[in-house]
């Protein structure tokens, strides 16, 4: 088991690492990388993924009811840690809620669960995505536009995808290869940018950080054991939710907190503290998935 959790967490970590010695070194400006990859090469993941014959979303609709629990029960959590620990709840609450379920997550679940794990992997990282663009963005302004998240390029990918699996259309071949290549460039990428950008961020409410850090994984694995109680799902999708449930807060939360002006020192520390605590976190949360949900 112990080599089993090594062996899927080596890539990602190791991919984290490089990006971190290139930003050390190197200091790449990656802005247009990156932007490229939100734009172009993740919405080319989802809509590969979710454009096919073989992809059915009513299969997923427990999935999604579950994963929105564990989502909403999370910043719940949040929410009254905030009001008991004195904390501004805007600060706390959408790192909690919102993971890092593209940079790592997608990832992971193919490492994790096999290729056929991507689908139900970017069927929670869309509803995530749709959630923060949406709620997170109201949340820390309630005058800002909620017809921005419909503007989100994956989200638009993610609809596209759905209508043409759903139309039972089928693509070119050679058209959905060329989409899937292209898709195949955001994980690996993702991975980079994130170990560039903890090689550029600061720690300086490690306190905060590291309190956050801890809450949001333990809070999040509890709420997923709980939903999968509640709602029955299939082994490997149960143990794609625990291992979401674990997942550090997104650094989208970082760029949006900077952008609102809500404390963005202390959601950058929680973000950074939170992805090196994935050292400890994620081979218990793979353990608990494998070893429970998937036993051998």
């Amino acid at each position: 088991m112990l080599l089993r959790i090594l062996s899927i967490l080596f890539p990602l970590f190791a991919i984290t690492a490089v990006g971190f010695v290139v930003g050390r070194r190197l200091k790449p400006d990656l802005s247009h990388a990156n932007r490229l990859n939100m734009d172009v090469c993740t919405p080319a993941l989802v809509f590969g993924a979710l454009a096919s014959k073989e992809f059915h979303l009513d299969q997923y609709l427990p999935l999604l009811g579950a994963a929105f629990l564990v989502i909403a029960g999370s910043g719940l959590v949040g929410w009254a840690v905030a009001r008991l620990a004195g904390i501004d709840p805007k600060t706390l609450v959408p790192p909690m809620m919102f993971n890092n379920c593209g940079n790592l997550g997608l990832p992971l679940a193919v490492l994790a669960f096999g290729a056929d794990a991507l689908a139900p992997a970017v069927v929670l990282f869309t509803l995530s995505n749709l959630l923060q663009f949406s709620f997170g963005t109201w949340l820390l302004d309630h005058h800002a536009r909620l017809a921005t998240a419909w503007r989100s390029p994956s989200v638009l990918a993610a609809f596209a995808g759905l209508a043409v699996g759903v139309a039972g259309v089928a693509l070119w071949p050679p058209l959905l290869v060329a989409i899937r290549m292209v898709g195949e460039i955001a994980v690996p990428l993702m991975l980079l940018a994130l170990g560039v950008r903890m090689a550029e961020s600061r720690i300086t409410a490690i306190g905060f950080g590291v309190f956050g850090a801890a809450l949001r994984p333990a809070a999040g694995m509890a709420l997923a054991w709980v939903a999968a109680r509640l709602i029955a799902l299939p082994p490997r999708e149960e143990a794609l939710l625990l291992v979401f449930g674990a997942l550090p807060p997104a650094v989208l939360n970082y760029m949006l907190a900077e952008r609102y002006g809500q404390e963005p020192d202390k959601v950058a520390s929680m973000v950074l503290i939170g992805n090196l605590a994935t050292v400890v976190f994620m081979p218990l949360a793979l353990a608990v998935a494998l070893g429970v949900a998937l036993p051998p």
